[in-house]
């Protein structure tokens, strides 16, 4: 159990849940000294430690301790995780300054990087940055970024949610497509007063999400199947169903005048108006349409973090992550938890399609955005798995995605733009944990300053006493 304590929490102590049952005690043993791992369960009780009376219970220890002692005994070694979960978990620096400093840092780096970059493809780095920033900065483009990056907020959180308890939900591509190709064929077949109509379609898109990323999560915990290979399988099955059903003797038909295969179109009642209303009462004129759905994608972050950081279903979806093992002995069942993680994240994952269904396209075609889950993976990786991180990674994102074009009026081709973003990608999360070892290796530094200053103490005790 102590291996376990050790990755659980910070201050090396278990989750209230005590020992699993049928362990021994482990009476009053120095606090710097490990229990026995070779004992089975219900071994009797080291020497000098007294038998219960008959009729009494075994004392039990304090839960999450090693012995009575052990916490004031002296400081605890900080946790260590290894770098692939501290990275899936979004672990970073815990001081202030270095939460600001690491990301900065490495956006610097990164830009340098980038920088370099366009210089060998022969532009002139400069003039190429400020390109993008002058084209990034009209109305158009706005209204286009914050859309893009509606999406990429969405899918990103999907998948955050399974980072959160180390599973990669690589699915998320398919989830959203499948969810928004049935549930456009619904809304376009019903046409119910609003706001039914849009529920309906959100709702539906939902259960279709949370079902298909169930399917992995019960072959993970049934039969052991891992969720990255299980969700790519699924992926390619998505995109099969919805080849075969985006057919005009099924489920859609043929647009006149040209070649694209859609779903009905959702009526009236059944759309979301922009926000441009609301934007235009506070002083605000865009020229396009803001998805109206952007709101719902506010609020699924800040539900994302309350449940995550503020309610026991978080607590359990972390430890679990960390270990099964002691997740189970404080009696969570992380079997359980794993389809319920996959289901949440596939619930989420529903709605990454609904801004665009609803707002701008009103059907399923061939021209549907595609890729957006692939592109949540890279936007949550560089958001650290937290809220207002994912949005400022979306944003980015999407900046870079909209000023691509105009790259090529300074003859850099558009693709470099892939690179920018890996190099962003690489460079962020290299800094994170490089920033995240130092300081792990400051604190060990100075519990060892403690303890040794403890003992010095305690000498310099003993010396005047006697």
């Amino acid at each position: 159990m102590s291996d376990e304590r050790k990755d659980l929490d910070p201050a090396g102590e278990e989750p209230a849940g005590g020992e699993p049952a049928g362990t021994a005690p482990q009476g009053d043993k120095p606090s710097g000294e490990r229990p026995s791992g070779g004992e089975p369960a219900g071994a009797a009780p080291p020497a000098d430690v007294p038998a219960p009376r008959p009729g009494e219970a075994p004392e039990s220890e304090p839960s999450g301790a090693e012995a009575p002692d052990a916490k004031a005994s002296g400081p605890v070694e900080p946790e260590t995780v290894p770098s692939w979960k501290a990275m899936l978990r979004g672990l970073g620096p815990r001081g202030l300054g270095l939460k600001i400093g690491a990301p900065v840092l490495a956006l610097l780096i990164s830009l340098g990087i980038t920088m370099i970059l366009l210089r060998i493809t022969g532009a002139d780095p400069v003039s190429s940055i400020q390109s993008m920033v002058d084209y990034g900065t009209t109305e158009n483009s706005i209204v286009d970024i914050l859309n893009r990056a509606t999406r990429y907020y969405l899918s990103a959180v999907a998948v955050a949610i399974g980072f959160r308890m180390a599973l990669l939900n690589i699915g998320v591509d398919g989830q959203y497509r499948l969810a928004a190709f049935l549930a456009a064929a619904l809304g376009g077949a019903l046409a119910l007063p609003a706001p039914l109509g849009q529920m309906l379609t959100i709702i539906a898109a939902m259960v279709v999400g949370g079902l298909w990323a169930a399917i992995a999560g019960v072959l993970k915990v049934t039969r052991g199947v891992s969720e990255v290979l299980s969700t790519i399988m699924l992926n390619a099955i998505a995109t099969g169903l919805i080849a075969y059903l985006l057919n005009d003797k099924r489920l859609a038909e043929v647009r006149p005048g040209s070649n694209n295969v859609a779903t009905p179109q959702i009526p009236e009642s059944g759309r979301v108006g922009g926000l441009n209303g609301l934007l235009s009462s506070i002083g605000i004129d865009l020229p396009g349409d803001v998805y109206g759905l952007l709101p719902l994608a506010i609020l699924v972050g800040v539900v994302f973090w309350v449940v995550i950081n503020h309610t026991r279903f978080g607590f359990d979806l972390k430890v679990s992550g960390l270990s099964p093992s002691a997740a189970q002995a404080s009696g969570v069942n992380a079997r359980r938890m794993i389809v319920y993680t996959m289901v949440a994240s596939g619930v989420v994952a529903g709605l990454i399609g609904m801004p665009e269904l609803l707002g701008a396209s009103y059907e399923y075609s061939l021209n549907f955005p595609a890729g957006l889950g692939f592109t949540g993976i890279t936007v949550a990786l560089l958001g650290r798995n937290h809220p207002a991180g994912i949005a400022l990674a979306a944003l980015l994102f999407a900046f870079l995605d909209q000023t691509s074009d105009v790259l090529q009026e300074v003859d850099v081709p558009k693709e470099i733009v892939g690179v920018m973003q890996g190099v962003v990608v690489l460079t962020v999360v290299i800094v994170y944990e490089l920033v995240r070892r130092w300081e792990i290796r400051r604190q060990q530094r100075a519990v060892a300053a403690e303890l040794a200053t403890g003992h010095d103490l305690a000498r310099e005790a003993a010396g005047s006493a006697s």
